[in-house]
């Protein structure tokens, strides 16, 4: 793309480029399919399709258009993430509005044949409805996209991120070129102190509070940092925006570097994202070309630098001093506030730390105001949030929903209910820092401060969903054992309190837990969420706080009668075989420490004293004779 002067002619590129794009914007479903010109064949280029081989139904889908001789009315786009995961890789075919799920390279011929050329639907790769049985041919239609509300994830799943024609005909930079021409910096943090917007990396701090605390701040050189460092397990959210829409964090870094008087930004990304870091070349590069990125941006005097920073994977350096230890290329360890980053933070300079979702929504709210922004969400928490929808769930995916959505409407409406008709039991928000939600409270309101109040937390937006056969002290124990491993070791809280209390969970899931223990277990929790240095070590005791408050019984359970009711904890179960035994003897033969002696065509019997637990046996048994208990 030409370089762009001004903010009138970026206007001006923009309408023109709107072409490129309107085909998959169109809210219309086209009637009549044969009257169609031009289509556009989308397919979805995020790591979890990529994973899927989704790369190479790109490439045969592009061959076999060439081969139809089709390149001048199909284009093939390779956009970021639908959020779809669990039926990916995904094909949408616009203006039809054709959605195809779980397409492989062995269905490229058909739907191109079929669909494109005899303009006839291919049915077998459309989403099926799970109630009705009935087949649905669009996206909007389907029930997981229902409820959405795409304000971070607006462009992802529909532009090309690898194009910066494609990013700029769907208003991408417009909002910079408003802020730099038309607005003053006080301006622009009093628009993100009205919206509401609260930052989306797990603490909800107030946007605009802690840009106008920057902006504020007297120093001739500032910093924005953008952090990308996504650690908690199963969260994906960051890692598809900037797959998908890489262009929308670095116009608002650039914006926020404007509004706090900065000139340079940095990008901290963990390592582990290579699709995200080489898409964030490109638009840096791509931006750089155009003058939207670098010296006078749109010829206004304005300057603005990105670099990139990668991180190894450190859970603690997405904390924001711990962070900026890293990019100084010191150990990633937190300090005491305090200073603020806002007062001292890289280089003891003035320091802007946003998280990517963050970033995500300041062109939209600048775009159309404040007060838009106010309208979706809850007063006390405007706006959407994005998950990543995990777990014990038929509909795995990336969700963007507005604030104040319960629960339930998350779990059974957009995430389809759980697998295999199984309860639902838990739903852990928040990653390792947040807790255990019960099934009992699965009509609250997804906000920041209703999720606190019953000792969870926002967190980054991962969402782990559990069902009957989890258990509750073995879940406890999982997220203490990445608490352990992450710790910087800094404060003896957390270096050492994290650590007794794994001991004490190691001690329950053995069976030689006492009812001490769990007293024990509570007040150490306790005292290291008061005396931790940072926010991550102050979070640690979470799960094992939130699970002992709503499922003691199963802490009990584990103490007083050494037993596991989800039967998960290994040395709690004892495994017997019963009168359906026809013997076999696979289960004798499978068995890896020769406990299990018998006869053929008899019953076996287990030798409990030399047993091991593995459930080899169980696994073998044809019958299902053996039962644990």
């Amino acid at each position: 793309m030409k370089r762009v002067v001004n903010y009138t002619e970026l206007l001006n590129l923009s309408n023109e480029l709107k072409k490129l794009i309107e085909l998959r914007n169109n809210t219309e479903k086209v009637q009549n399919i044969s009257e169609i010109g031009e289509r556009h064949i989308l397919i979805c280029g995020g790591t979890g399709c990529k994973a899927s081989n989704s790369f190479n139904v790109i490439d045969a889908l592009q061959k076999e258009v060439k081969d139809k001789g089709l390149e001048d009315k199909v284009k093939v786009i390779k956009t970021g993430c639908f959020g779809f995961c669990a039926q990916g890789p995904i094909v949408q075919i616009l203006p039809d509005k054709t959605f195809y799920i779980k397409v492989s390279e062995d269905d490229v011929k058909e739907i191109v044949e079929s669909h494109i050329v005899n303009n006839k639907i291919v049915d077998r790769l459309l989403y099926t409805n799970a109630e009705t049985r009935e087949k649905i041919e669009t996206k909007d239609e389907i029930p997981f996209y229902k409820k959405q509300v795409r304000i971070a994830l607006r462009n992802c799943g529909v532009i090309d991120p690898e194009n910066i024609e494609e990013v700029v005909g769907a208003d991408g930079y417009k909002a910079l070129g408003k802020v730099l021409t038309e607005m003053s910096p006080e301006e622009v943090t009093k628009e993100m102190t009205e919206s509401g917007l609260r930052g989306r990396g797990g603490g909800g701090f107030p946007t605009g509070r802690k840009w106008e605390a920057t902006r504020k701040s007297k120093d001739d050189v500032k910093y924005v940092i953008c952090n990308a460092d996504e650690g908690d397990p199963g969260a994906f959210m960051d890692r598809a925006i900037l797959e998908g829409d890489p262009h929308g964090v670095l116009e608002a870094m650039a914006i926020c570097g404007y509004a706090v008087g900065a000139n340079k930004g940095y990008i901290y990304i963990r390592a582990e994202y290579p699709l995200a870091i080489s898409r964030l070349k490109i638009a840096i590069s791509q931006a750089e070309e155009a003058g939207l990125l670098g010296k006078n941006i749109l010829g206004t005097g304005f300057d603005f630098d990105i670099e990139l920073k990668y991180g190894a994977g450190a859970f603690v350096c997405g904390e924001a001093t711990a962070l900026i230890h890293s990019i100084e290329g010191m150990r990633g360890e937190p300090t005491m506030k305090p200073p603020r980053t806002s007062e001292k933070g890289l280089w003891k300079k003035p320091t802007c730390v946003n998280n990517v979702e963050t970033f995500a929504n300041i062109a939209p709210i600048i775009n159309n105001g404040a007060s838009w922004y106010k309208t979706i969400g809850t007063a006390k928490s405007t706006g959407t949030k994005v998950f990543a929808l995990a777990g014990k769930i038929n509909n795995v995916g990336l969700v963007e929903v507005p604030m104040g959505i319960s629960l339930r409407d998350i779990i059974y409406e957009i995430g389809g209910g759980i697998k295999d008709d199984k309860e639902l039991k838990t739903v852990q928000t928040g990653g390792p820092s947040g807790g255990c939600i019960p099934a009992s409270m699965v009509d609250i309101p997804i906000e920041y401060d209703t999720l606190t109040e019953i000792g969870s937390m926002m967190g980054s937006g991962g969402m782990i969903v559990m069902d009957e056969d989890n258990c509750m002290v073995d879940i406890a124990k999982f997220y203490l054992e990445f608490t352990v491993d992450e710790s910087c070791g800094k404060c003896t809280p957390c270096r050492v309190g994290n650590k007794r209390v794994l001991e004490i969970l190691n001690k329950i899931t053995q069976g030689r837990g006492t009812e001490e223990d769990l007293r024990k277990l509570k007040e150490l929790c306790e005292v290291i969420k008061d005396t931790s240095l940072c926010g991550l070590g102050e979070s640690a005791p979470n799960p094992v706080l939130s699970t002992m408050n709503f499922f003691m019984d199963e802490y009990e359970a584990h103490v007083k009668e050494k037993k596991c009711p989800s039967k998960v904890c290994k040395k709690l179960l004892s495994y017997e075989i019963t009168d359906k035994c026809i013997g076999c003897t696979k289960c004798m033969r499978n068995c890896p420490v020769d406990c299990i002696k018998g006869k053929i065509k008899e019953k076996h019997v287990i030798d409990k004293d030399k047993c091991i637990k593995c459930g080899a046996c169980h696994g073998a048994c044809p019958v299902k004779a053996i039962v644990i208990k």
